[in-house]
């Protein structure tokens, strides 16, 4: 037996969708990325990879838990170019890119449900 803690090795954040087809097509077609599993019939959840990020889809239908409550933050290499690939598809943005206090230059996304994705990088100017 040994002393070593288990390690963990990675993570996907759930967000619940009222529809889940529709969100499928949304973080497809408009955040980039890509459908790495469906499961059901009809459909009830689904994985998206984009990169090294994992995030599931559950439909609000097979579940107790409430669409639009899910927000997750992002951390990318240039926040301005993912702005601008994002912006440039559709997506539904509640901000632009800026130099935030706490260190990082972000904006946030939404989806139709009002999940939140937060899209940042570090600065070296942290209050």
């Amino acid at each position: 037996m040994s002393d070593e803690r288990p390690m963990m090795v990675g993570s996907a954040t759930v967000f619940v969708v009222s529809d889940i087809v529709a969100g499928l097509a949304y973080y497809r077609d408009v955040l980039g990325f890509d459908v790495t599993f469906e499961y059901g019939e009809p459909l009830s959840y689904a994985c998206l990879c984009r990169d090294e990020v994992a995030l599931h889809l559950l439909a609000a239908s097979s579940t107790k838990r409430l669409p639009g409550h899910g927000a997750i933050c992002i951390f990318v290499r240039d926040v301005d170019q993912v702005h601008a690939e994002v912006a440039g598809r559709g997506a539904k943005l509640l901000n632009q890119p800026e130099d935030r206090d706490y260190g990082m230059r972000d904006f946030d996304a939404v989806d139709a449900d009002g999940n939140q994705l937060t899209f940042g990088t570090g600065t070296d100017t942290a209050a």
